[in-house]
């Protein structure tokens, strides 16, 4: 015994006093799938502080004698009477912090003095019961860090005071001294600003109480012609500047976005070769999105297999994942009303082949290509350029266009550049392939804000993402003509060679004070990064799909309303609101009959 605790002291005097070093230890324990850090935590007094420094930069950039209204996204329906998640009006978001429906915020800036009120729904036990929490004023202040909180029933009365130009005194007290002179709104900026007259139905509808909206021929773009005594601003101006360049405090917040994306492409990236259909590559996805607390994704996940990699847009998730092709996957979380945007394109065997490493090479160089143009004092469209040319110049050595700088055959057209100068113009041929520009401003919307002639600055994000989709009908569509006929003869063999490939690289970039940084570094970008990452994270996940049961039966339940009677379902009246559940359970389970009944849904609320 003695002897055996004079061995156990010995063990225990090694082991503490030579450790194993942490470089040795990290390696020991490092997995090819990379976890995702923890989230970024901010004390209530950094939060406030980054709240008030955007209102006050807010504040700044209007005019004096002006009244910035901003309304809460106004529910989206999904159908019926069922809604899509809520999800806050971003530049409320961003001036706020708050979640909830229902909300308003008013600047006001006269004598360079800015005062700010907020207008929230007050608590309510019964609407609670049902859908949760409302927000507390000491809640509301707590989060925004605005101390001027005004019950949202008044805020019909508040506006109507507003069109009046009369000072308005809430119930609690807090009077609002109006701006006399503009009114900022988020309305569209032209008849094709689709999205903002979708999103701001409810601000545009306001604007006609104060102006009639008009278009100039010149510029196509609206212009609010006062006729009740406010010029009406357009906010999307404002908040496009304000939005452009991030803050610390929101690149932390990003950053996290792209980690837990990182995470997600890697889970996928791993577990490809598993599955059978692309929808499980999406589930796979969207598991780690949602096991890492993001909000949602920040666009409809993007996963595509063979010729569907060459749809830009494809969101069915219903081709079969096929082990000789290619998988683009095209996702990005959000976190906290940031998001993530990572396109990577892989082969689900593991391996590229020659005709797939041709087309990646190309666009691998030109994303290098283009992440050296990204720098301070450098615009969007040189990088675009410098992305651009290695296309063409790749396109060309595969035989896909007939050589650099030629057009599509009958696009051709001579124009003068007003000096007298004539240049031919036309439809590129390397754009039959590579038909988007290379990215876009990152942020809170994942094409985010922003002047895109605005020279490149410290503190903003964008994507680089060129790609070359060889679609199996890209050719069938010119005009029917001999030169287009010798066009197509001529790229034939390369095109059949090369049919059905689609790739895209997309990465998100952060412009330093020197040049750029690649927020998605951690994620394999190189082929044999690729290659070696897949072998390597293929054995740490496995997927299993759910085993197939015979015993099945079907159920119905709800215990007040329905019944199997014979093989024959039968059932009364529902009442408004009601939620019935059917479905085919595992015999033996104890679910037939558990009274899930919602039939008594609160009809007012």
């Amino acid at each position: 015994m003695k002897k055996l605790y004079v061995y156990a002291s010995i063990a225990a005097f090694l082991f503490t006093t030579v450790p194993v070093s942490a470089a040795n230890e990290d390696k020991i324990a490092a997995k090819a799938i990379r976890q995702t850090p923890p989230a970024p935590v901010f004390t209530d007094a950094e939060r406030q502080a980054e709240l008030l420094r955007r209102r006050q930069a807010a504040g700044a950039l209007m005019k004096d004698n002006s009244t910035l209204v901003l309304f809460s996204a106004e529910p989206k329906i999904y159908a019926g009477d069922v809604n899509f998640m809520y999800r806050q009006e971003n530049n409320l978001y961003y001036l706020t912090n708050i979640k909830k429906g229902g909300a308003a915020l008013i600047l006001t800036k006269s004598g360079g003095s800015v005062n700010e009120y907020l207008f929230l729904p007050k608590r309510n036990p019964q609407y609670e019961t049902w859908n949760g929490r409302r927000l507390s004023n000491e809640d509301a202040i707590r989060i925004s860090g605005v101390r001027t909180i005004v019950d949202a029933a008044e805020l019909e009365n508040f506006l109507t005071a507003l069109k009046t130009k009369k000072s308005y005194t809430a119930k609690s007290g807090a009077t609002v001294s109006f701006g006399s002179e503009n009114l900022y709104l988020l309305v569209p900026e032209s008849p094709i600003d689709n999205d903002a007259k979708r999103e701001y139905r409810k601000e545009t509808e306001f604007a006609g109480s104060f102006a009639k909206t008009l278009t100039n021929p010149a510029t196509n773009s609206y212009v609010y012609e006062p006729t009740a005594g406010y010029k009406i601003e357009n906010a999307q101006g404002l908040f496009g500047k304000l939005r452009l360049t991030k803050s610390p405090y929101e690149i932390r917040l990003m950053q996290h976005a792209i980690d837990i994306t990182t995470e997600a492409q890697g889970r996928a990236m791993a577990t490809a070769g598993q599955v059978k259909w692309e929808y499980e590559t999406q589930a796979e996805i969207e598991y780690v999105f949602r096991r890492r607390n993001a909000d949602y994704w920040g666009y409809p996940s993007i996963v595509g297999c063979g010729p569907n990699a060459t749809t830009l847009h494809y969101e069915e998730s219903q081709g079969a994942v096929g082990k000789g092709d290619l998988l683009l996957m095209d996702v990005g979380a959000e976190y906290d009303h940031y998001t993530a945007d990572v396109t990577r394109t892989f082969p689900i065997s593991g391996k590229f082949t020659k005709e797939q490493a041709d087309i990646y090479q190309i666009v691998y160089d030109a994303q290098e290509a283009a992440a050296s143009k990204l720098k301070p004092g450098a615009r969007f469209n040189e990088a675009g350029k410098a992305a651009d040319a290695v296309i063409e110049q790749g396109l060309a050595k595969l035989g896909l266009i007939t050589k650099v700088g030629a057009f599509v055959p009958g696009t051709e057209r001579e124009i003068t550049d007003g000096k007298g100068n004539k240049q031919t113009v036309g439809f590129p041929q390397f754009r039959v392939f590579y038909m988007h520009g290379l990215g876009h401003w990152l942020g809170m919307n994942v094409h985010d804000v922003g002047d895109y002639g605005t020279p490149l600055a410290e503190g903003m994000i964008m994507t680089n993402e060129p790609g070359i989709y060889v679609r199996e009908d890209a050719l069938a569509y010119f005009p029917d003509s001999p030169a287009v006929k010798a066009y197509i003869e001529q790229i034939r063999p390369a095109f059949e060679r090369y049919k059905n490939i689609g790739v895209r690289i997309e990465d998100d970039m952060l412009i330093t004070k020197t040049g750029v940084e690649w927020m998605t570094k951690d994620l394999p970008r190189k082929m044999n990064e690729i290659e070696a990452f897949m072998a390597r994270a293929s054995k740490e996940v496995t997927v299993s799909a759910a085993p197939k049961r015979d015993d099945l039966r079907l159920s119905v339940v709800n215990s007040d309303a329905n019944l199997l009677l014979n093989g024959t379902y039968y059932s009364n009246s529902v009442l408004n609101g009601a939620t019935v559940r059917r479905g085919w359970i595992h015999a033996g389970k104890a679910a037939a009959q558990s009274g899930l009944s919602h039939l008594h849904h609160a009809s007012d609320e």
